[in-house]
């Protein structure tokens, strides 16, 4: 069997993208020119540029490494031209994000984390995957089970915002604690933490961005750190909204039930509301009616 061994290890890599940089900027006046030419704007298609670094959970990554920055560069790719599901992501984070930061903070997880739910479900409260995770969180039913949601016929917390937010950081947290690392928790609420420690023994590291996973999970903390990017500031991948066009919070009180409600079409009702109406403020409800259960 053949080894390759990259000559020069990180220096090398540093080298070759710089002499990528030369070839591109021998060629600048035949790009330019080919601007020049007679070309219907609307079929012009301008790549985004690749950031030198990016922080995520407090952490600055230097995107020198041309793995890192390829790998980067595909996600910014795909992000950049799925304009039906970004511009759904920057609509919604107006809406969910000054709730899902508030419990993150609460709960002591790096604001970042709220990039996260963005990847999962596209902040789709109503998210269910062909495997069944359910929610913004995207939780698994035996995952919810086990952080404590109420999973049941007429009721599923895993798409209760607040309680399903709080279960996401209570195994962010438990992640972080067995890996030392938020990226790793970040890797971990994908690929599971049992696999994580696998390879944190087996690679002999704890940064991410030094180790191999599977393909699934090495893009999806790519992709986390591109919802980052490109939520933060949508213009510089050119996304353009006013406020009018995001969709506001919507203002709900809260009513303690204690008792099972046989029709909650009539309970909608008797506060001037439909049953549409109260579900999507309720996305936990998944009948009908509601049993009485606690809490």
């Amino acid at each position: 069997m053949r080894i390759k061994i990259l000559a020069g290890g990180a220096t090398m890599a540093m080298a070759l993208l710089c002499s990528q940089c030369m070839i591109a900027d021998n060629n600048d006046d035949n790009i330019k020119s080919g601007a020049s030419c007679a070309v219907d704007p609307s079929q012009i298609y301008i790549a985004p540029s690749i950031p030198q670094n990016i922080e995520f959970c407090g952490e600055k990554l230097e995107l020198k490494n041309y793995y890192m920055r390829e790998r980067f560069d595909r996600e910014l790719l795909s992000f950049s031209y799925f304009h039906s599901s970004i511009f759904l992501m920057i609509k919604r984070a107006n809406r969910y994000f000054p709730i899902l930061e508030k419990i993150l903070k609460e709960e002591g997880i790096p604001d970042d984390f709220k990039y996260l739910a963005v990847i999962e479900s596209c902040l789709d409260q109503r998210a269910l995957s062909p495997t069944k995770a359910a929610g913004i969180w995207q939780i698994m039913e035996q995952t919810g089970k086990e952080a404590g949601l109420v999973i049941t016929p007429d009721v599923d917390e895993r798409y209760n915002l607040e309680k399903a937010t709080r279960a996401a950081c209570r195994h962010l947290k438990a992640s972080y604690d067995a890996t030392g690392s938020w990226t790793l928790a970040a890797a971990s609420y994908n690929t599971g933490r049992a696999r994580v420690m696998r390879q944190i023994e087996a690679q002999q590291t704890r940064n991410f961005f030094d180790m191999q996973f599977s393909e699934e999970t090495n893009r999806y903390v790519y992709r986390i750190l591109l919802a980052k990017y490109v939520l933060e500031d949508p213009s510089r991948v050119g996304f353009y909204l006013t406020q009018n066009e995001l969709y506001f919070p919507v203002e709900t009180f809260a009513v303690q039930v204690d008792t099972a409600i046989p029709n909650l079409t009539e309970f909608a009702k008797s506060y001037g509301l439909t049953l549409q109406i109260l579900k999507d403020s309720n996305a936990w409800m998944r009948d009908n009616s509601l049993k009485r259960h606690p809490g």
